[in-house]
């Protein structure tokens, strides 16, 4: 799925009350690169061109059935929308909220803040030689905001009201209203060729070859199982100082494996190069060996400065029984995260607070002053515990019978609020005033979470809440997300240094009924709404921080998710002797993307016979 945030960023103020045309834009901050700046900081300007580099999707994607990532059915290959469709702006990896032009070679705003215009760079190319157009740009907007597109873009991109085309190379984009991150909106435009699908509607083009502009095309596919992507010698943007000393590999490969034992023993017998490890057991107790003795393959922990992610259980409130919060709740306090974190993660993991981790936009303690203002026209909507309890935190467990916060108190307190909610224990079972048993589903893909839901389940059946935990392939699991046929799902939802439209799709009451939306919660509650509204339309970088805590602290006090745990580290592996990395490492940074866009091969990958 096309993931908009990464080509976001912010710009001092005074660019956007300007009107002149400029090489970057953002909401509040200072631009780090001048105006014809070099190259990026974390990039070797020099790296040599050449060789390959093998690995594994992040995900466990089990197939892919299309070449279309902007459409709802269907998978599409890994790294696909980074590796060949390109933006007007594209975002760096040292700065969070800074955006400079790429298919653009400039953009200004209007006085009045409700327009900005894109000028085209003169040698913008498709991969079928022909120039990037305005014409081209309004039609990739006109299909992605129909519902021929994934429904997820006609959320991204709602607040643009038109696109103009002034020249062939100059467009408009206007806005329904005053917004500063409309004009990055705008700007994270994915562009494709009018002529891709020969005229045919988006939904329709599944197997035709992308006509993007990317650094790469596809090349060699196994289709359904692996793709390799090869660097595109004529790329327009090679010598681009945004583009300088990146995506030097000749050939990128993708491997997909369907089980994760099996695609970890393939890495150590050399089958591919370079893989991400989830695990915390697996990291610790299987990626061994003697080719790790032997310092054929290295481990490592990378440092990083991103906002955590939230991961958790997630309710699907569209479900009768998962509407009162007191059952949410409960739920919740059935979770020994102490227990699995000593008895399954060695220790690796933080408890996950809140929806913003460790950022500062994690609501903490007592509302704060700014939060009140935003919080108390919306009293009348909000339970009273929002403004009189401190933001809730996950239950914890102790091993001391003393404390009070044992799995045992934590079921007692359980207990009491589904009595509360109307859900009693008789006849062997958790029941409602009707008779009917509380059941839970929980779906997952790959099996893993198998051990973290089997005491967990042990937990909840000590209330009398019988479980079911079902593992289903990838491609049906992504279908039931997409009609929301499901109870409980494991879900990853990345961090942003810079949160703000894309959490419409997440948590806005609109999504919430569109099969496809990321608002997998179901959550429709008109104080979020309100909030979300502020968030967006937030002018400083204070206004922001005050605005979103006060919408973590809602949510929270929602318990629409039972939280999991984060890391403030990637742990990865790769081979050695076959990359070389720049001196000066990002700050902000997922690693397949930094590892394939700026690593380079050695001399020997470079030399080997193909």
């Amino acid at each position: 799925m096309w993931r908009y945030r990464l080509f976001l960023a912010l710009i001092p103020i005074c660019l956007a009350q300007s009107g002149w045309a400029a090489h970057a834009y953002a909401q509040f901050g200072d631009i780090k690169y001048p105006a014809n700046f070099a190259h990026l900081e974390y990039v070797n300007p020099a790296a040599p061109k050449g060789g390959e580099i093998t690995l594994v999707p992040p995900s466990r994607l089990s197939n892919f059935d299309k070449y279309n990532p902007f459409t709802l059915k269907g998978s599409a290959p890994p790294a696909l929308s980074s590796l060949v469709f390109e933006s007007l702006l594209t975002g760096t990896l040292d700065e969070p909220t800074t955006a400079y032009g790429l298919l653009a070679k400039d953009v200004s705003v209007a006085s009045d803040r409700l327009s900005a215009t894109f000028t085209l760079h003169e040698l913008a190319r498709f991969h079928d030689g022909q120039p990037v157009l305005a014409a081209d740009v309004k039609h990739s907007f006109d299909r992605l905001t129909s519902k021929e597109a994934a429904p997820q873009f006609r959320t991204i991109f709602g607040e643009i009201k038109s696109v103009s085309i002034l020249s062939d190379r100059s467009v408009r984009f206007d806005f329904k209203r005053v917004n500063a991150e409309l004009p990055l909106i705008a700007g994270s435009l994915p562009v494709f060729s009018r002529r891709w699908g020969e005229g045919k509607p988006l939904d329709k083009i599944v197997t035709d070859l992308p006509i993007g502009s990317g650094p790469y095309r596809i090349g060699k596919v196994n289709f359904g199982k692996d793709i390799t992507y090869e660097r595109d010698p004529s790329y327009w943007a090679r010598d681009l100082n945004v583009r300088r000393g990146m995506f030097n590999f000749d050939r990128i490969t993708y491997k997909i494996y369907k089980d994760s034992t099996a695609q970890l023993e393939a890495f150590k017998a050399g089958e591919f190069d370079y893989i991400q490890a989830f695990i915390a057991r697996e990291w610790a107790r299987a990626y061994t060996g003697k080719a790790f003795d032997r310092g054929e393959l290295i481990k490592k922990e990378l440092k990083h400065g991103n906002a955590g992610d939230f991961q958790g259980f997630l309710f699907n409130l569209r479900r009768p029984k998962f509407q009162d919060v007191r059952v949410r709740q409960a739920i919740e306090l059935a979770m020994d995260f102490e227990w699995l974190n000593r008895q399954l993660f060695y220790n690796a993991y933080q408890r996950v607070r809140g929806y913003f981790v460790g950022s500062d936009f994690e609501a903490r303690g007592l509302p704060s002053a700014q939060e009140l203002v935003l919080l108390e026209p919306l009293r009348h909507q909000l339970p009273p515990e929002v403004f009189t309890q401190e933001a809730p935190l996950p239950p914890q467990t102790s091993l001391d019978p003393k404390s009070g916060h044992t799995l045992r108190d934590n079921l007692r307190l359980a207990r009491d609020l589904l009595t509360a909610a109307g859900w009693t224990y008789r006849d062997g079972a958790l029941r409602n005033e009707r008779g009917e048993a509380f059941t839970i589903e929980f779906l997952d893909n790959s099996g893993s979470m198998g051990r973290v839901v089997t005491p967990y389940a042990k937990n909840l059946e000590k209330l009398g809440i019988q479980v079911n935990y079902k593992v289903i392939d990838f491609a049906i699991l992504q279908k039931r997300l997409d009609v929301f046929d499901f109870e409980i799902i494991s879900n990853r939802l990345v961090g942003s240094e810079a949160p703000g439209t894309e959490l419409l799709e997440r948590f806005g009451s609109k999504a919430a009924d569109i099969e496809g939306s990321s608002n997998v919660i179901g959550l429709k509650n008109p104080a979020v709404d309100a909030l979300l509204d502020l968030v967006i339309s937030a002018t400083t970088r204070p206004e922001l921080v005050a605005r979103l805590q006060a919408l973590d602290r809602v949510l929270r006090h929602g318990h629409y998710a039972v939280p999991h745990w984060t890391s403030g580290v990637h742990r990865v592996a790769w081979r050695n002797g076959r990359f070389e990395q720049p001196a000066v490492s990002p700050r902000y940074y997922q690693p397949e993307y930094w590892i394939t866009a700026v690593w380079w091969a050695s001399s020997a990958n470079r030399n080997a016979v193909r």
